[in-house]
């Protein structure tokens, strides 16, 4: 075969491959475009039930679009606002917290005076068998925090027992219970100081 016709044939492979190229993206962004839609409504769903599981009672607004962003310690937090008659009842929103395995998503919800409502797990990679207990499927640990506060009991109390607090730790895995607490704590002290422009409280803008 002759320099002139390599470099023909390369040259025509070349094109077939960029053929092929835009083909396969094209037929990926169309993909995405057309699951798209579903993925957020799938989003949407899970993010619902993440609320109503730290949020009993009703109110009368559509929490997802009641929300507002404000600093922490991590970055931005969402927090999402129920209402009754128009006025801020409770919020929920993301803390974070780090056991054995990483970072451990929480989302909680607090009413208006800073007591909890309730608080669940929505990401680890704990241990199974040990860390695990801060799954509502696998033990009660978690609904230990229903109805605490900064004040009941005292900050300094706001810990597992081995670190002379009121919130028991497991056997054999002291880490992830403390990285809880520590975490849900830290959300109190949060809506602590951000307290006036989560509940649009007059004179403060969101």
């Amino acid at each position: 075969m002759n320099l002139d016709a390599l470099r023909d044939k390369l040259g025509y492979q070349g094109a077939l491959l960029g053929i092929a190229a835009l083909l396969t993206s094209t037929a990926l962004a169309l993909a995405s475009k057309a699951t798209g839609p579903d993925i957020a409504a799938a989003e949407a769903r899970d993010l619902q039930q993440s609320l109503t599981q730290v949020l009993p009672g009703r109110y009368d607004n559509d929490l997802l679009k009641d929300r507002l962003v404000l600093p922490g310690p991590e970055g931005e937090v969402t927090a999402y606002r129920a209402r009754r008659a128009g006025q801020v009842e409770a919020v929920v929103f993301q803390v974070v917290g780090y056991g054995y395995a990483g970072r451990i998503v929480c989302m909680m919800g607090v009413d208006k005076g800073g007591r909890i409502l309730g608080v669940r797990v929505i990401k680890h990679a704990e241990t199974p068998g040990l860390g695990d207990k801060i799954d509502p499927a696998k033990a009660d640990w978690i609904h230990r925090f229903e109805g605490k506060s900064l004040g009941d009991p005292a900050p300094d109390k706001f810990a597992v027992k081995k670190d002379g607090g009121v919130f028991d730790q497991f056997a054999g895995a002291t880490i992830t219970p403390r990285a809880v607490v520590k975490a849900v704590k830290g959300g109190l002290e949060w809506f602590g100081r951000e307290k006036t422009r989560l509940l649009d409280q007059p004179g403060v803008k969101p």
